[in-house]
C-alpha cells in the first residue's frame, strides 16, 4: 500500500524557500506586524535604552510584537515565548529571525508595564475609527484573576493571633522540655539543651515578625497583608472558595463585545466602582450620554447619583425596587423634595465632602466610628423636624463611608449646593442582556486564552500585563469581525 511520502531530510535545495510563502495573507500574525508597526512607540513612552555593555538593544518594535503574539496565542512565559521564536515558523517570520533569551523578554515586559495600557488604548482609538462600539449600551463588571500569592503567604489580624498563639503554646511546651533537661542526669528527653534553644530561637524570630504584622495592620488601616504580592488581597470566588485574587473592572460594549477600558484594583468587593469605570468610558467614547449596565454588587446611591449628574444612565440589579433620592443639579434645575413614597437612600457628594438625604438635607462629617472604619454624616437638627422622620429609621438618618482614618476630614463646603429629588429604578429588560455583554469576554479570556491568573506582581505590573491580555482579546474579535484583508488594508493604508 502505497502513502503519501515527504521529502528526505537530507535533500539539497538549489532555490531556497522564501520565508514569507509559509505565511498566507489570512494570517493574523500579519496584523500584528502592520499594527505594532504603524505605532510611533516613543510618543506611547517606550524607550530602547542600550545595553551597559554597549551591545546595541532589542527594537521595541520586535518585542512587543512578541508579547502580542504570545497573549495572541496563549503563550505568557517569557521562556516558552524564548522557546517558540526557535522553533515557530509564524514567530521567525514576524521577529525576522530573531531569538531573544528569556531574560531579555522579561525585562521588556517588567520595564513597560505602564506603557503598555497605552498600546491598549490606540486600538481602542482604531476600534472607534471604524465604527465598531455601538456607544449606547455598555456593561460594566468585574472578575477575580488570581493573583502570584498563596494563601497561606496572606494574614488578616484573626490569623495572626492565632499564630501567635500557636507559637506561645511551643514556647511553653519547649521551656518545660528545656526545664526536664536540666534537671534530669540522664539523656532520656526526645531533645539536646541546644536543639531546644534553637527551635525557641526560631519561635521568638517569628512570632516578631506577626507582632510586626499587626502592627502594620493598625497603623495601615488594611484587613490583609499578602506577603508575596503585597498589593494583592484574599477574595472570594464565583465558586464559593476563596483565593489571594486581583479585582479586574472591565466595560465591554453591546454592538460587538469589545472592551472599552479596564482598570485592576485590589478590592475584594465592587462597591463604588461603577462611576469611576462609566465616567472613564464616556470620556474614551467621547459621547454626552449612554446606558450602564451592572449586576448588584455595584448598587449605591452614590454611584447612581454619580452617573446620572454626568448623563450616564444606570441599570443595577436589585432588590430594592424604586428608591427615593437627590442629586446635585443646577439651580434652575432645583426642585423642592416633598414626597417619600419609596425607599430612601443617602447619596455622598465627594467634591463637597458632604452628604444629602432623600429630602435635601445635607448631612455634615460629624465622627469616624473605629470599631466599622468609616466616617459617619448626620443632621440631627434638620432630621428633628423633617416631616417625614418617621419613614426613616434611625440608621437611615445617617450616612457612613469607609474610609482609612486618615482621610476623614472634619472641613466640608455647602454652599450654593442645590439638588433635585429622583425616583430611580432599573430596567429588568435590559439587565437580562447584560451576562451576554460582559460575562462573554471574561469567559473568552479565563478558558480559550488561558489568562485566569497572575504572572506579575504588583497592581502596575498586573495592569500592564492585562493589557496584552485585553489588546489580543480585541484584535480576535476585530479580526473574526472584518477579516484579515480588510484590517490590513486599515493598517496599512
Amino acid at each position: 500500500m502505497r502513502f503519501i511520502e515527504g521529502e528526505d531530510r537530507h535533500q539539497i535545495t538549489f532555490i531556497p524557500d522564501v520565508l514569507d510563502d509559509y505565511i498566507t495573507q489570512e494570517n493574523p500574525v500579519r496584523i500584528i506586524d502592520a499594527f505594532v508597526n504603524s505605532l510611533v512607540l516613543e510618543e506611547l513612552g517606550f524607550v530602547a535604552a542600550p545595553k551597559e555593555t554597549g551591545r546595541p538593544s532589542y527594537n521595541p518594535h520586535d518585542m512587543l510584537k512578541l508579547y502580542i503574539y504570545g497573549y495572541f496565542n496563549k503563550i505568557r512565559s517569557s521562556r516558552k515565548l524564548e522557546v517558540e521564536t526557535h522553533r515557530n515558523v509564524e514567530l521567525m517570520w514576524l521577529l525576522k529571525k530573531l531569538t531573544p533569551d528569556h531574560k531579555t523578554i522579561s525585562e521588556f515586559r517588567k520595564k513597560n508595564t505602564m506603557l503598555l495600557k497605552n498600546v491598549f488604548r490606540v486600538f481602542v482609538e482604531l476600534c472607534k475609527e471604524l465604527n465598531l462600539y455601538g456607544k449606547e449600551l455598555i456593561a460594566i463588571d468585574g472578575s477575580k484573576f488570581k493573583a502570584v500569592n498563596s494563601l497561606d503567604n496572606n494574614f488578616n489580624k484573626e490569623r495572626l493571633d492565632d499564630r501567635i498563639k500557636r507559637i506561645d503554646a511551643h514556647l511553653e511546651r519547649y521551656l518545660a522540655e528545656m526545664n526536664s533537661t536540666d534537671e534530669s542526669e540522664s539523656d532520656a528527653t526526645t531533645f539536646t539543651k541546644e536543639e531546644i534553644e534553637t527551635a525557641i530561637s526560631k519561635l521568638v524570630t517569628r512570632k516578631n515578625v506577626y507582632q510586626d504584622m499587626i502592627k502594620q495592620l493598625d497603623e495601615t488601616h488594611q484587613t490583609q497583608i499578602s506577603t508575596t504580592d503585597p498589593d494583592s488581597r484574599r477574595m472570594m470566588q464565583s465558586d464559593g472558595s476563596r483565593a489571594v485574587s486581583y479585582n479586574i473592572q472591565t466595560a465591554v460594549d453591546d454592538k460587538h463585545k469589545l472592551l472599552i477600558d479596564y482598570e485592576v484594583t485590589n478590592r475584594v468587593n465592587d462597591i463604588n466602582l461603577l462611576a469611576p469605570m462609566a465616567v472613564s468610558v464616556k470620556e474614551i467614547l467621547e459621547v454626552d450620554e449612554f446606558t450602564a449596565l451592572a449586576d448588584n454588587g455595584y448598587y449605591t446611591a452614590t454611584d447612581i447619583s454619580e452617573c446620572l449628574t454626568r448623563g450616564i444612565t444606570p441599570h443595577i440589579a436589585n432588590k430594592d425596587g424604586s428608591i427615593t433620592l437627590c442629586v446635585p443639579c443646577s439651580e434652575e434645575q432645583a426642585t423642592n423634595p416633598a414626597e417619600f413614597e419609596n425607599k430612601g437612600k443617602n447619596v455622598y457628594v465627594k467634591e463637597r465632602n458632604i452628604g444629602v438625604c432623600p429630602m435635601g438635607q445635607i448631612l455634615y462629617p460629624k465622627r469616624y466610628s473605629k470599631p466599622r472604619k468609616a466616617a459617619q454624616y448626620s443632621n440631627p437638627a434638620a432630621c428633628k423636624i423633617c416631616s417625614h422622620r418617621n419613614k426613616c429609621k434611625e440608621y437611615d438618618r445617617k450616612l457612613e463611608r469607609k474610609i482609612p482614618e486618615s482621610e476623614f476630614s472634619m472641613e466640608y463646603d455647602d454652599k450654593d449646593v442645590h439638588f433635585k429629588q429622583i425616583t430611580y429604578s432599573a430596567n429588568s429588560k435590559l439587565l437580562r442582556n447584560r451576562k451576554m455583554i460582559v460575562e462573554h469576554p471574561f469567559g473568552t479570556i479565563k478558558r480559550s486564552m488561558d489568562s485566569a491568573y497572575c504572572l506579575l506582581k504588583g497592581i502596575d505590573n498586573v495592569s500592564g500585563e492585562f493589557a496584552l491580555t485585553f489588546l489580543a482579546y480585541n484584535m480576535k474579535r476585530v479580526i473574526n469581525i472584518l477579516g484579515v484583508p480588510t484590517l490590513m488594508e486599515v493598517l496599512t493604508g
